[in-house]
C-alpha cells in the first residue's frame, strides 16, 4: 500500500491552512505551465499534508484563469493520494443553508474555456468518472465533521458554472429545476483532471448564499459572500485538522477506482505515442507508461 498524503486546495478565502507544523514550502516545476501557488507541505498530527491555494495567497486568479493541470500536476509530483477541495458555492435548496458544509458526489460541468485533461492528440485517454469522488474519503470528511460539530449534509449535484460572474436568475431557477444542490466555479475541471492523475478526490461545497433563484435572497454580491466566508474559514480548518488526526497512515484503496483509473483508460497503441506528450505525462500517468 502507498503511504497517504493528503492534499488541501483552499478556494476563495482560505489562503493558507492554520494549525500546519513544519510547514515548508516547495515549488514544484511542472510541464503544465505555473500552478496557481508555490505547494506548502507540512503536518497535522502524524498526517502528511500539502496545501495548495486555489486562487493564489493574494486571490489574484479567476476560475477561468487558474492553471488547473499544473495544480494537479504539482500535487502528484508531491506524492498525494487524496485530495480534498475547499470551495465557496451557492445552494439551490432550502435546507442548505449558509454556512452548511455540503459534501457534494456529482458534478454537471457547464465549463467552456477551459482545458479539461492531461491527454489529447499523441496520446488518448478515456478515463471512468460516472462516481467522480472518492466515497471513503467524502465519508471520513462527514465523520470528521460530525466529531466537530459541524453543519453538513452528506451527497448533492454541484453545477460548475464558467463565471466570473453569477447567475443570472433564468439560469438559477433552471439548474434548480434540473435537480442540482449547489452551484460553484472551481471544481471542474479539477475534478475531472484528479481522477487522470488517478488522486482520491472529494470536495467540500461551503455553502455562502442562496444563489438568486430564492425570492426572500437579494442577489448574490461579493461583500455577503465574503462575511459568510471569513466563518467557513475556522470550520474549515477544523475540518481539515479532525479529518487529518484520524487519516490512516496508507491510502485506502477507493471503491470508486480513483486510484487505477488510468487500468485500461490509454487507447493509443505505445508505437503511435508521441513521445513529447508521453514526457509531459511523468508524474500523472508514469505507473502505467513505466508499467
Amino acid at each position: 500500500m502507498a503511504k497517504a498524503v493528503l492534499g488541501v486546495i483552499g478556494g476563495s478565502g482560505i489562503y493558507d491552512l492554520p494549525g500546519l507544523e513544519d510547514v515548508r514550502e516547495e515549488p514544484t516545476a511542472s510541464p503544465w505551465g505555473e500552478p496557481s501557488d508555490i505547494p506548502r507541505r507540512g503536518r497535522i498530527g502524524a498526517t502528511e499534508i500539502v496545501f495548495l491555494a486555489r486562487h493564489d495567497r493574494g486571490h489574484r486568479l479567476p476560475p477561468s484563469e487558474i492553471n488547473y493541470r499544473a495544480n494537479i500536476d504539482v500535487m502528484k509530483r508531491a506524492g498525494v493520494t487524496d485530495l480534498v477541495a475547499l470551495s465557496a458555492c451557492g445552494s439551490f435548496r432550502e435546507e442548505l443553508y449558509p454556512g452548511l458544509f455540503v459534501f457534494v458526489d456529482q458534478f454537471i460541468d457547464r465549463t467552456v474555456r477551459r482545458e479539461s485533461t492531461f491527454f489529447g492528440r499523441g496520446c488518448v485517454a478515456h478515463v471512468a468518472f460516472a462516481h467522480p469522488v472518492g466515497p471513503r474519503l467524502a465519508e471520513r470528511l462527514a465523520q470528521a465533521a460530525a466529531a466537530e460539530n459541524i453543519g453538513h449534509h452528506k451527497g448533492g449535484i454541484y453545477v460548475c458554472m464558467e463565471g466570473p460572474q453569477f447567475s443570472t436568475l433564468a439560469e438559477s431557477r433552471a439548474y434548480k429545476a434540473m435537480g442540482a444542490d449547489v452551484i460553484g466555479m472551481t471544481n471542474m475541471p479539477e475534478a475531472k483532471l484528479a481522477r487522470e492523475a488517478e488522486i482520491t478526490y472529494a470536495s467540500v461545497a461551503m455553502v455562502t448564499d442562496y444563489d438568486c433563484w430564492h425570492e426572500d435572497h437579494d442577489a448574490v454580491d461579493v461583500a455577503a459572500v465574503v462575511r459568510v466566508l471569513r466563518e467557513n474559514g475556522d470550520r474549515a480548518q477544523r475540518l481539515v485538522a479532525r479529518l487529518a488526526r484520524d487519516f490512516p497512515a496508507e491510502h485506502e484503496a477507493c471503491p470508486a477506482g480513483s486510484d487505477r483509473a488510468l487500468d485500461g483508460a490509454i487507447i493509443t497503441p505505445p508505437q503511435a505515442r508521441d513521445p513529447l506528450l508521453l514526457a509531459k505525462l511523468d508524474a500523472v500517468a508514469g505507473r502505467v507508461l513505466n508499467a
